[in-house]
């Protein structure tokens, strides 16, 4: 659970709620998708890992993780229309993660709290679409709290986001919408400076190209290529880029099985002092098979790799799962998963292997 070499196992109990709202009208749109999860550890790490070693990790890996999301569209004509979104995200940083060595002692995981909201205006010409959104998101810390009773501000991470989009599509074939996009967006910080007394407010551009698909039920979603740029004030910085890769792609092969790919591609954010970020890439690609109504297969593999740009620090991450689905009735599915990660760096002592199998049950209305 800790993603720390040699790390200790422990029992585990995830809750995992999820609400889905749809509209049903002739003319505009609104939408919501709500889903989070808890994970709460049976055991606690900060003492020591089995070779007797310390384990670097927060005394309680317990993490809270919530995606909410209420989707709007306001159709004005047959050629334009108003795309809304609000969204409040939470979580905490990876366990594993540099920015929890960099704190040692923790009692448990700082947890964020991310809102904000998008406005979007999509104007068609024929076959021709031009859209353009305007974004601003709000990211703020909870304090650090450590073993001793002491706790630290974490009001150096805390930033406002602004984003611009501006994308131009056309559709070359029925269901083929191939699109040129760009996106800028700058990252102000409420501190001048952090603990570090560096300046880690930044601004970064993306140019990416692709398509979606839309061919009835048989394939749908977007798949694109592109480059991210991220340059930061402080000239201790060095400036990340790199090619990245985004895309969600729906495949419904045959009646019984389906495949879906999915790819993404960020900068995150770090407090060590000298490094700029890490440039994240994940890969993933799972199988759904139907072998009876009731009785569902699933086979998922990853691959992930961080460049920590300041650091001379690269990691590639893989998983693979087996999973099945018992489908009792339509309201109860019964669930379980075996899964392996491997985590392999060019610094010594990061490399870790975890093994976790799950077993659950599903209720849905």
């Amino acid at each position: 659970p800790s993603h720390t070499n040699h790390g200790r196992g422990s029992s585990l109990i995830l809750i995992a709620p999820e609400l889905r709202l749809r509209s049903d009208w002739q003319r505009h749109a609104l939408s919501a998708d709500l889903k989070g999860t808890y994970n709460a550890y049976g055991e606690r790490f900060a003492c020591c890992n089995p070779d007797g070693t310390p384990t670097g990790a927060p005394n309680s890996l317990d993490r809270p993780w919530l995606d909410s999301r209420i989707n709007g569209r306001v159709d004005i004509t047959r050629h334009n229309r108003l795309e809304l979104e609000g969204r409040v995200l939470v979580g905490t940083d990876n366990p594993g993660s540099p920015n929890l060595a960099a704190q040692p002692g923790l009692s448990r995981l700082p947890i964020y709290t991310m809102y904000g909201g998008t406005l979007g205006y999509v104007q068609s010409f024929n076959r021709f679409e031009v859209s353009v959104r305007g974004a601003i998101d709000r990211r703020v810390y909870d304090r650090s709290e450590f073993m001793d009773g002491s706790t630290f501000s974490n009001d150096d991470r805390d930033y406002n986001l602004y984003a611009g989009t501006l994308r131009g599509s056309y559709e070359l074939l029925p269901g083929v919408k191939p699109f040129v996009e760009v996106n800028a967006d700058a990252r102000v910080h409420d501190l001048a400076v952090d603990r570090a007394g560096t300046d880690r407010d930044s601004t970064g551009q993306i140019v990416r190209a692709g398509s979606t698909f839309e061919f009835s039920r048989k394939l749908t979603g977007e798949v694109s290529v592109g480059y991210l740029m991220r340059q930061y004030n402080d000239p201790t910085l060095n400036d990340v880029g790199g090619v990245i890769f985004n895309s969600s792609l729906v495949w419904n092969a045959t009646a019984l099985t389906s495949l879906t790919f999915t790819t993404r591609s960020a900068v995150d954010e770090l407090i060590i002092p000298g490094v700029s970020g890490v440039l994240r890439r994940d890969f993933a690609f799972q199988v759904d098979h139907s072998f009876r109504r009731w009785l569902v297969g699933i086979g998922r593999l990853g691959y992930g790799f961080d460049d920590y740009v300041g650091m001379d620090r690269q990691d590639q991450r893989l998983f693979a799962s087996l999973g099945v689905v018992y489908k009792l009735n339509r309201e109860i599915w019964l669930k379980g998963e075996y899964r392996h990660d491997w985590l392999t760096s060019n610094v010594s002592g990061v490399d870790y292997t975890a093994d976790m199998v799950t077993f659950g049950v599903r209720l849905q209305r």
